[in-house]
C-alpha cells in the first residue's frame, strides 16, 4: 500500500516536472528571433516551434514515463541545452 502511494507520488512529481520543462522550451522558443536560428546553423524557427509544441502537449496529454513522453522531454532538452543556448550567443 504505502509503495503503491509512494509510486503515484513519484509519478505525478515526474509528469509536473517534465511538463514545466516541455512548455518552458516551448515559450522559450516563442520569443526568440527568427533570424537567430539558422544564423547558429540550427533549423528554423518554426520547425523548433513544432518540435517543442508537440512535447508540450506530449507533457499535458501522456505519462512521463511512456516512450512518447520521454521523447518529448529529450526534444525540449536538446532545445534548452544546445539551440537556446547558441540563439542566445548570437542574440546578446
Amino acid at each position: 500500500m504505502l509503495l503503491s502511494g509512494l509510486q503515484n507520488l513519484v509519478d505525478w512529481v515526474l509528469f509536473g516536472l517534465f511538463a514545466i520543462i516541455k512548455i518552458w522550451a516551448f515559450v522559450d522558443c516563442l520569443r526568440q528571433s527568427e533570424r537567430a536560428f539558422p544564423a547558429v546553423g540550427r533549423q528554423s524557427k518554426l520547425l523548433w516551434l513544432i518540435l517543442t509544441g508537440i512535447a508540450a502537449l506530449t507533457g499535458l496529454a501522456v505519462g512521463p514515463l511512456n516512450l512518447i513522453g520521454i521523447a518529448g522531454l529529450v526534444v525540449a532538452l536538446v532545445y534548452l541545452f544546445d539551440v537556446k543556448v547558441k540563439v542566445g550567443e548570437i542574440s546578446r
